[in-house]
C-alpha cells in the first residue's frame, strides 16, 4: 500500500518532469528523474550549482546541474578540456519550461583512470571559478590547444525530430580533446540552448546529436536551423575565427 507521503513525492515529482521535454517522463528511468529532483532542491536551498565528482572503478562520474544558459556547457566542457580529461559518455536533461534547469552527468578518466580525489577537487573548484567570471577557460584552452585550427571531416544538419518533438542539430567529426568545447562554444555564440543529448564515439569519430531551443527557449524553424549548422560547421573547420 502506498503511504500518504509517497504519493506527495509522485506528485511533486510529476510535477516537476513537466518541465522537461515530452519524452523525459516515458523514456527516462525513474532512478535518474529522482536524481535530478533532488538536484534540483538543492539549488533552490543554496542558489548555486552543484558540482559532484565521485570515483566509479577505474572512471569518475561527474554530476553537475545549474540554470541553464547558452554559455554554460561552453564553460563546463572547456574546464573538461583544459584539464584533459577523456569524456566516455555524456548524459543530459534540460528544462524546456521555467525554472529552465539543466542536469549534466558526465563519466570521465584521466590517462585511463578515475580522478584522485585531489584533481576532482581541483576541477570542481576551476569549474565554480568559471562559472562566476574567476576564472578564464579560454585563456588556458589557448595554451594547450589551437581553437583556430579546423577539424578535417566535418558535418552538420539540422532537422526537427518527429519522436522528441524537438529541434536537432547533428554534428558528426574526427575526435579532437576539445571537441566539445568547440561545439558548445558554437553554440553559445547562436545563443542556443540545449535540453539533451545523444554523445556517441566510434573509431576516433564523434557523432553528436543536440537538442536544442534558440534564443529565449522558442522553437527553431527549418530555414534557421539550416544556417545555424551552417555556422556550426565553420566554426568547426576553421573558416570562422574562434575568437
Amino acid at each position: 500500500m502506498v503511504s500518504d507521503f509517497q504519493l506527495r513525492n509522485l506528485d511533486v515529482l510529476k510535477r516537476f518532469n513537466r518541465s522537461f521535454p515530452e519524452f523525459y517522463e516515458q523514456f527516462v528511468g525513474r532512478d535518474v528523474q529522482l536524481q535530478n529532483l533532488k538536484l534540483a532542491f538543492q539549488i533552490h536551498k543554496t542558489n548555486q550549482a552543484v558540482i559532484q565528482i565521485v570515483p566509479e572503478g577505474d572512471r569518475s562520474v561527474l554530476h553537475f546541474a545549474h540554470r541553464n544558459h547558452s554559455y554554460l556547457l561552453s564553460d563546463l566542457f572547456g574546464v573538461m578540456a583544459a584539464y584533459k580529461l577523456t569524456i566516455h559518455n555524456v548524459s543530459l536533461y534540460g528544462h524546456v519550461r521555467p525554472p529552465m534547469l539543466v542536469f549534466v552527468k558526465l563519466i570521465l578518466s584521466e590517462q585511463g583512470k578515475a580522478l584522485t580525489k585531489k584533481r576532482s577537487e581541483r576541477v570542481r573548484r576551476a569549474l565554480q571559478q568559471t562559472l562566476s567570471g574567476e576564472f578564464a577557460v579560454e585563456e588556458m584552452l589557448a595554451m594547450e590547444f589551437n581553437l583556430n585550427e579546423g577539424l578535417p571531416q566535418v558535418t552538420t544538419s539540422f532537422y526537427q525530430d518527429q519522436v522528441f518533438h524537438l529541434p536537432a542539430l547533428l554534428v558528426e567529426s574526427t575526435n579532437h580533446p576539445a571537441l566539445l568545447y568547440k561545439v558548445m562554444h558554437a553554440v553559445w555564440q547562436e545563443e542556443l540552448l540545449v535540453v539533451n543529448i545523444n554523445f556517441m564515439l566510434w573509431q576516433g569519430r564523434v557523432r553528436l546529436l543536440l537538442y536544442l531551443l534558440g534564443p529565449n527557449g522558442n522553437v527553431i524553424p527549418d530555414y534557421l536551423g539550416s544556417r545555424i549548422a551552417a555556422k556550426i560547421k565553420d566554426h568547426l573547420t576553421g573558416n570562422t575565427a574562434f575568437f
